[in-house]
């Protein structure tokens, strides 16, 4: 073939290929995008957590769209602002599924919001992705669960705390369904070890003032602290203790709510030797970790940090798609059942639904928070855990009636309301 020939046989591959993508640019352009809500608190005390999920969400997004889309289809985020506010997040879920048509929800990260969103798309029959870490004892149709459920978070890490750091626990959080039903896991498993609670106190979401908890730690010189207080609150949590003189080298506290982006509100020199579980951090010496967080640190700023949810919500919109893709369909109820079954190789590792509990499979690491704001990681499950939503030490039943219980003494709500905001 002569240099003329190869020349013409090179043009014509490049215009077919101009071509064939102009074409599916055009496709995409002219064909509706899907819609898709996200659901998170922009203001309020919950927003120092949320706020990075819905960055960690719009990279998932952003990165698929980059690809081609979904099924031919741009995906258009509808990003609300709930305010740290559940009954926000119900009329909020509920706007986006009636008014918006979104095909799916990204979102929530307290269980009282969650709870109340659950009511929500369990009525119109539709799918939310819960990216937060939880209590468990629930198993929704209309819900995938990609937090940790209790066996893959709470459970193992009291063990590895029993085992390492002492038998004498104090139990502190915020006064909502996840602390107070965790604590009460926490109860049952540290009598199961022979271990001793010294004490459990709680504050409101938003709450400011823990003297009288430091004081009480104080007296009680546990082994080490559970932390289960969320949001802004903590930060006020930290400075009372440092204040009060308790350091990690003195009594030391372990968090299931702390991760790497709440530590950017604090010194973290202050927080060194203090302890997290979680099923993600962002040390996690992995190609497709390090992908992550570079991707993330280059769109958001090198500032910026990933954490536990974050990382569960940037693989649910990634396991979404993957069902739409599957089902040939964005329609809500054909989706709701590829998801079954779907699995991704998220930067945490391997995540995949359990179809009976609709929970993902998952990791379960501890760490230890560094100088710098970063975790050592001490310990790692061996492989991803099975979830468990309804840990064994209660029946199913008992922990249901459990959960009226505190429904009912908020005065059929799942939190405890501030009395006067700033308190």
């Amino acid at each position: 073939m002569d240099k003329t020939r190869k020349l013409i046989l090179v043009a014509l591959v490049v215009l077919v290929s101009v071509g064939a993508y102009l074409f599916m640019a055009q496709r995409m352009t002219t064909r509706p995008p899907i819609k898709v809500g996200i659901l998170h608190s922009l203001t309020g005390t919950m927003s120092i957590s949320e706020r990075s999920v819905v960055d960690a969400t719009m990279l998932a997004l952003e990165e698929i769209n980059q690809s081609g889309g979904v099924l031919g289809r741009n995906i258009q985020a509808i990003v609300v602002d709930t305010g740290s506010n559940a009954l926000q997040f119900a009329d909020e879920a509920e706007r986006l599924i009636d008014a918006e048509k979104v095909s799916v929800l990204f979102g929530c990260w307290t269980s009282a919001s969650r709870k109340v969103v659950k009511e929500v798309v369990e009525r119109f029959n539709h799918l939310l992705f819960y990216p937060v870490q939880y209590e468990g004892l629930e198993q929704s149709p209309n819900i995938i669960y990609t937090g940790a459920a209790p066996n893959q978070q709470i459970i193992p890490a009291v063990k590895w705390a029993f085992d390492h750091l002492g038998d004498r626990f104090y139990l502190v959080g915020s006064d909502y369904v996840f602390p107070r039903t965790a604590n009460a896991m926490i109860r049952d498993q540290v009598g199961a070890l022979d271990g001793h609670i010294v004490g459990e106190r709680y504050v409101p979401l938003g709450g400011r003032h823990f003297e009288s908890i430091v004081m009480e730690i104080l007296e009680a010189q546990p082994d080490v602290i559970m932390n289960t207080i969320n949001g802004d609150s903590n930060t006020s949590f930290f400075l009372a203790l440092r204040m009060a003189g308790v350091t990690p080298a003195h009594i030391p506290t372990l968090s299931f709510s702390m991760a790497e982006n709440e530590l950017l509100s604090l010194d973290s020199r202050m927080m060194a030797g203090d302890y997290a579980a979680w099923n993600y951090f962002q040390g996690i010496r992995d190609a497709r970790n390090l992908d992550f967080v570079e991707k993330f640190q280059r769109k958001f700023g090198p500032g910026r940090v990933t954490a536990d949810s974050m990382e569960s919500a940037y693989f649910s919109v990634y396991l979404w798609a993957q069902a739409v893709r599957d089902a040939q369909t964005d329609d809500v109820a054909i989706v709701n059942q590829t998801i079954l079954d779907q699995s991704f190789a998220a930067p945490g590792g391997i995540v995949y639904v359990d179809s009976s509990t609709r929970h993902t499979w998952k990791t379960v690491r501890v760490g230890k928070i560094r100088e710098d704001g970063q975790f050592d990681i001490l310990w790692t499950s061996d492989h991803p855990i099975r979830p468990v939503p309804f840990p064994t030490y209660r029946t199913q039943s008992e922990w249901e009636e459990f959960l009226q219980r505190l429904y009912r003494g908020w005065g059929n709500q799942w939190a405890a309301t501030l009395p006067n905001p700033g308190e």
